[in-house]
């Protein structure tokens, strides 16, 4: 074998011989526990990132050790790789998206072979291959045959330059984030899948353990997150009655303004009420008042989304309209507020300023009376300023509320609902903050929605047999809208139902479609005729589910409730997805800049920078190393702190790199070294280097103790007679082993890689004296080391275990079983105690493990013979010996 470790060499013959092994390829076995561990699937932006690299490293580490524990494992790969970033790309260099979609595909997938990672590529996928989004879409098709997809109007940003829809992320202070155009709010067709109806049961696995499919096996704060976004609400929905009416003279929504609040116990705190900018009481006003009109053309520039929302101003105007409130009878001025959704709920909010605090801050800003109808013992009721205990629904107690008054908020919610019900205007119920999912997108990179518009027939699905409807890969956005829109060879179609002229549906699925079922698809990826078959059966559900923080809400929302739906649909039998889950820590650097000239930052590298410390050794600032464009040596650089990796703040590293120079195992070992797999890593040159410096050592240890490892691989140590120095390391070796292996259980792989560190020091620090029971521990010690390390680091396991004759032995080290600790090796012959003279340490006594108390106080006794510890006793004898057992002996004088 070669002495000098040289890791370009050592990870081409590993990859080498796995590839013309195949060895990752999995097929179902039913005879062997399975056990289904997956990464969510990257988006083909072009490069791995550290990000990357840290969450394929830590499912590449649990795949290979429970392969070893003898579980039948799948780690499969593909591509979320339809979406935005494709079109911008296209439009920026002219291409189009498929062609640079395709081109990172193939540059990441080299990347991520070259990582070692134990991946079967049969299993591939990308979502913007025909044989993927074909069952998008007929999914899509059994859904609406089972009302669960339907089609509605809503209410998007418009582009009226860009003649394009934009998501609220592209919406910037009112205008397109490309054209710069004022954005628009149309209410445009689109489809839209019925997830509140699946509501209960998505919030049950999150919130309620007693729930048959409870998610114990994810994080508390993802399990809060998932319950908060899904929002279930109980209060009463009841109406203002009105006598509005509209140009055609009827009453305008049957004459009742509908409301929904979970603060019924504050009705008769309500001084307005305030409706959507779309609401048809806002519209009716408009008419005939032009500054209204204007009002709500301004609404109409923003955002849709609830957080929006909530950060912008609270702005409002009267409609001059009035409603009448259900149980006192006074009268309740309408107002448009730009703060209420038309798209939740009824379009309309009850004012009780008194008690919430938007509405209070509305009721300041436009001098609207302030009424208090619920109080707190001991607190003190003010219209200046805002105080939380107005919301305290376990302490309030209605005021000034007729017949509420004295009851508590759950008895007056009880009893306002008993009211309106005997006036026919409400009733309880539960509402949901979820919405159902819309799923269309007037995008062009993206699924087809298998839909034909037809005049004489109305909307009309594709027939099954006609998926996929295959989306052209050679348009090139240019801005200018849907390139769909101009393409007649997609457009124009034949009605399935009547045969005339028609047109194809162009907008496409929502690229959320496309990640809420990738890992079924990996189950039964090659099959044509089904969705999922056998494959899914045997694999689902996912054991374990391996990504971002950042995806805890929408993606597994939506990966829960597509799941569900195939299960209603009788095409798998598992009601969740995932039954455990892990969310990685992100990689951090440190980010310096500078204010330019002209009042733009300037980042620059972490290497081009040399620290500038305080006197406590505090980072306050940096100095450019050397000249950089105008700029000299020493130019003042600010330190920003650390953040997370970033291209456009330069502090990222290229994986790349770190493999041509180190090699990707000192990468994967520093990922998994430098934090706990939940934790964030702060990325650290020097760590970097000390990885890669302990890989030279384990390489040069087996080097220089080849001889004695290769002639001791077949030594069965079981009962075999060891010199004292040879059963301490094989104690240290186990007991290593055992917190090892335990490490491993648990996913704590920063602790697994401190546990070959321990080991390899021991194996070093021993001393052969050349006989065969030395080097059947020396032997057994590095078996231990290298079937640790291989998980984290497989190429240099590899190479090692082939060139020492393990695998001639043993077999493969890629299904070497994973060691077992030997319990005779743990127990001692020996065991040290600390001696106490009166309660003060001075030494120590050795005694034979098995001493009895009597035997444990004659060793102390006969220790302080020792000059060293006669000198405590001043010549007295032993009044008496106390023995802690296990830990320590006290001899009082």
């Amino acid at each position: 074998m070669n002495e000098k470790y040289v890791p370009a060499e050592v990870e081409a013959a590993a990859q080498g011989h796995w590839n013309a092994r195949d060895a990752y390829r999995v097929t179902e076995d039913a005879n062997r526990p399975k056990f289904y561990a997956c990464s969510m699937l990257p988006y083909p932006s072009g490069k791995l990132h550290m990000g990357h690299v840290r969450n394929y490293t830590i499912n590449d580490m649990l795949t290979r050790q429970l392969r070893m524990k003898g579980f039948n494992v799948l780690m499969p790969m593909g591509w979320d790789a339809f979406g935005l970033p494709a079109e911008n790309a296209a439009m920026k260099g002219g291409v189009p998206p498929a062609q640079w979609t395709y081109s990172n595909i193939a540059y990441m997938k080299g990347q991520m072979q070259a990582m070692g990672l134990a991946i079967d590529w049969s299993r591939e996928v990308a979502t913007c291959q025909p044989q993927y989004y074909k069952w998008n879409q007929w999914l899509f098709l059994q859904m609406l045959k089972a009302g669960i997809a339907e089609r509605r109007t809503q209410v998007v940003n418009w582009d009226p330059v860009d003649q394009t829809v934009l998501a609220n992320e592209q919406v910037i202070d009112g205008r397109g984030w490309r054209s710069g155009a004022l954005v628009e709010k149309r209410e445009i067709p689109g489809y839209y899948l019925n997830i509140v109806q699946y509501a209960d049961e998505l919030l049950g696995a999150v919130a309620n353990p007693e729930d048959p499919n409870y998610l114990s096996g994810w994080p508390e704060r993802v399990r809060l997150m998932q319950e908060n976004w899904i929002g279930k609400s109980e209060g009463v929905r009841f109406a203002f009655p009105h006598q509005i009416t509209g140009a055609d003279g009827a009453l305008i929504q049957d004459g009742k303004l509908y409301v929904f609040t979970t603060r019924a116990d504050t009705v008769m705190g309500v001084t307005f009420c305030a409706v959507a900018p779309e609401h048809p009481l806002a519209t009716h006003a408009a008419a005939t008042n032009p500054a209204l009109a204007a009002f709500i053309v301004e609404c109409g520039q923003g955002g849709t989304t609830e957080a929006e929302l909530a950060t912008q101003e609270k702005k409002g105007m009267a409609t001059g309209l009035f409603v009448t409130h259900p149980l006192t009878g006074a009268q309740v001025e309408v107002w448009v507020g730009n703060y209420v959704l038309m798209s939740y709920g009824d379009g309309a909010v009850m004012g009780v300023p008194a008690h919430d605090e938007r509405d209070f801050a509305f009721a300041k800003k436009y001098d609207l009376a302030i009424r208090q109808v619920v109080a707190v013992e001991g607190e003190t009721f003010s219209t200046d300023a805002w105080a939380d205990w107005y919301g305290d629904k376990q302490k309030c107690v209605c005021v000034n509320s007729g017949e509420l008054d004295g009851l508590g908020q759950k008895a007056a919610v009880g009893k306002v609902a008993e009211l309106m019900a005997a006036k026919g205007l409400g009733e309880k119920k539960t509402t949901w903050r979820l919405r159902d999912w819309g799923i269309s997108r007037q995008r062009y990179w993206g699924t087809p929605i298998p839909i034909i518009h037809c005049d004489d027939c109305g909307a009309v699905p594709v027939p099954e047999q006609d998926l996929p409807v295959v989306l052209p890969e050679d348009l090139i956005p240019d801005g200018s809208g849907n390139p769909l829109n101009k393409c007649a060879s997609f457009l124009n179609v034949g009605c399935p139902k009547c045969g005339k002229p028609a047109r194809r549906e162009t907008d496409t699925m929502d690229t959320f479609i496309d990640s809420s079922w990738y890992f079924m698809r990996y189950c039964d990826p090659a099959n044509p005729d089904a969705m999922v078959a056998e494959g899914a059966k045997y694999w689902m559900p996912m054991d374990q589910y391996i990504g971002g923080i950042e995806h805890a809400i929408l993606h597994l929302l939506y990966a829960r409730f597509w799941t569900k739906v195939m299960r209603d649909l009788k095409l798998i039998d598992v009601s969740e997805p995932f039954t455990r889950l892990l969310t990685q820590g992100m990689v951090l650097n440190h980010i310096y800049s500078r204010r330019t000239d002209k009042g733009g930052i300037e980042y620059f590298w972490p290497h081009e920078v040399e620290n500038v410390a305080d006197e406590t050794g505090k980072v306050i600032g940096a100095k450019l190393k050397e000249a950089k464009g105008d700029l000299p040596a020493g130019t003042a650089i600010d330190y920003q702190g650390i953040g997370t990796m970033s291209k456009s703040k330069n502090n990222g590293v290229d994986p790349q790199d770190l493999i041509n120079t180190y090699g990707a195992d000192t990468a994967r070992l520093f990922v998994m070294f430098a934090s706990p797999p939940e934790q964030t890593l702060e990325w650290n040159d020097s760590g970097v280097e000390g990885a890669h410096r302990f890989l030279k050592r384990v390489w040069a240890f087996g080097a220089k103790q080849a001889e004695h490892l290769r002639r001791a691989t077949a030594t069965d140590l079981s009962g075999a007679a060891l010199r004292a120095d040879a059963k301490v390391l094989r104690r240290e070796m186990h007991l290593v082993l055992r917190q090892m292996s335990h490490d491993y259980e648990r996913m704590q792989y920063n602790t697994v890689v401190s546990g070959c560190m321990k080991l390899l020091n021991a194996l070093e620090a021993f001393k052969p004296d050349g006989s065969d029971g030395d080097a059947a521990v020396l032997c057994e010690g590095m078996s231990l080391l290298l079937r640790a390390l291989y998980p984290a680091c497989p190429h240099i396991s590899h190479g090692l275990w082939t060139d020492l004759g393990y695998a001639a032995v043993v077999g493969e080290l890629l299904d070497a079983p994973w060691p077992q600790v030997d319990e005779a090796a743990l127990v001692q012959d020996e065991i040290e105690l600390v001696l106490q003279i009166n309660g003060k340490l001075r030494g120590a006594v050795k005694v034979p493990a098995s001493a009895d108390k009597a035997a444990i106080e004659a060793a102390a006794v006969a220790a302080l013979a020792d000059p060293e510890l006669a000198k405590f006793t001043e010549g007295k004898p032993p009044k008496k010996v106390v023995v802690v057992p296990g830990r320590l002996v006290n001899v009082v004088v």
